[in-house]
This record gives structure tokens, sequence and C-alpha cells, in this order.
């Protein structure tokens, strides 16, 4: 039967998708999915190929129309409020951690190798608030050869990414100057474009959920502890800071707030 529950689900995920700096997998940690989403991609090729696009289906549903309908108004609330809209998510992120420790259960299965991997990774993806974030550039709109590889490639990376709690795939798609692309090719749904970065994402979710499916299997605790490393660390990312106005940082504060009390509400009932 068809989890169509995911649809939700997939609108949060693909909504955050679009924000660079923010992960879909870590909203997947918040919903309490992210090993099952896993699992469900793994499980395609399998005999219980039905159970698991019951489960992928209404998901991709949400995520595909989330990220067309939603990347016009994201767009438009980071040129215009978008402190406020990052301190939303950093509340969102910030609220997962209590969820992920109580997963991992740290304090009887963590010793010193654990916490190695998490600072490490907490400090990989932090290192990344050092790099040129500037969204400024201008999207391809005329296609070649080329141009399609560069396309698959990027969607690969993309999805790659985005299948990582705490790290961003538009956050890539920015450094390496694709993302007007990526936005502009799903706000008007530029063909064109979606196909070749379809192929890409596609590929990649595949690839990166084995590798996933296997660490989770071999070292399951250590993967926990990369998980919140990883989303540790995209707090520095994702953290924009206070601005001049006192009152857009009262706004912040509150935005901060509900994020945390929307991660906290939803980790209650999906956990």
């Amino acid at each position: 039967m068809i989890e169509w529950r995911n649809l939700y689900r997939g609108l949060m995920m693909g909504a955050s998708d679009i924000v660079p700096g923010v992960s879909g997998g870590t909203i997947a940690v918040v919903l309490g999915i992210y090993e099952r989403f896993i699992e469900a991609i793994n499980g395609v090729f399998t005999k219980e190929w039905k159970k698991h696009l019951a489960f992928l289906i209404p998901l991709g549903i949400g995520i595909v129309f989330a990220m067309w309908s939603l990347a016009g108004i994201i767009n438009w609330a980071l040129n215009h409020y978008p402190n406020q809209l990052m301190f939303l998510f950093l509340g969102l992120i910030a609220g997962v951690i209590p969820f992920l420790a109580k997963k991992s259960n740290y304090q009887e299965t963590f010793g010193a190798t654990h916490f190695i991997i998490l600072i490490l990774a907490a400090l990989f993806v932090g290192s990344m608030v050092f790099v040129n974030q500037d969204p400024a550039g201008e999207a391809i709109t005329e296609f070649g050869p080329s141009i399609y590889i560069m396309l698959f490639l990027s969607g690969w990376l993309a999805s790659s990414a985005m299948i990582l709690p705490g790290v961003s795939g538009s956050f890539l798609l920015l450094l390496i100057g694709m993302y007007p692309t990526f936005s502009n090719a799903i706000h008007n749904l530029v063909i064109e474009a979606l196909i070749p970065l379809g192929l890409g994402i596609g590929l990649g979710l595949i690839v990166m959920s084995k590798v996933l499916r296997y660490l989770f299997h071999r070292f399951y605790y250590q993967t926990y502890a990369l998980i919140i490393g990883l989303v540790v660390g995209s707090l520095v990312v994702v953290f924009p800071g206070f601005e001049s106005d006192m009152v857009l940082n009262v706004f912040s504060i509150i935005f901060l707030i509900i994020g945390l009390l929307i991660a906290y509400g939803l980790g209650k009932v999906e956990h």
C-alpha cells in the first residue's frame, strides 16, 4: 500500500533541498525516516521492490513538487529575508541533534574513535563557511553536449550530498557555479536541463545509498557519529550572523524558536 503520509515528508525535504546550506537528509532525520529512506532506495532492485516503491513514490512526488512550487518563494525569501529563513532552518537542524544523540545512545556506545569521527566530520562541514558562497550568476540557457555532461555530473554531486545529513547539495551546486541553472531549470521546467540533472540525481542517490547502507550494516554507531558531526558542522555553515537592525534580529530569534519547536514536534510524532 502506498504510504501517502510521505507526501508531506517529501514536501519538507524538497523545500530544504532548495536552500544552500540545508540538507534534505537532515530533514529526513528529523522526520525519523532516514534509515528507511536509505533501505528503500536500495530495495528498489530487490524482490520487495513494490514495498519500497510504495514508500518512495509519494516521497518523490512531494520532493519534486516542493522544489518546483517553492523554488520561487524560497529564492524570494533568500533575497529579501535571508537571515530569518536561515534561522528557521538553523532551528530545524539544531532540533534534530537530541534525537540523533538518543538514537545513537552515545553515552553507552561512543568511545574515543566515535568522538574523533564526530569532530572531524563537524570540522569538515564547518570549514565550508570559509568558501565563497556568492549566489550571483547567470543560469545556463543554451545547451550542448558539454553542458549536458556538466548538468549530469552536477546532479550526481548534488544528490550524493543531499542524501547525507548536514551536507547540502544546493550548497555544492553554489560552489561550482551551477545553482542558478539548477534553480531556473526547476522553477521554469526547463526540460532540456532537467533530464540530464534528473539522471545524475538518480544515479547519485543509488550509489550513495549503497555506500550508506553498507556503513549502517557494518559500522552502525560510527556512522551515527559521522552523521551527528555533519549536522553539528552544518550549523556553522547555516548560521548567517546577526543584522544591524534589532527588529530583524528579534524576528530571526523568533524563527529560530519556531524551527526548534517544529523539529521537536515532528520528532515526538515521527519517532
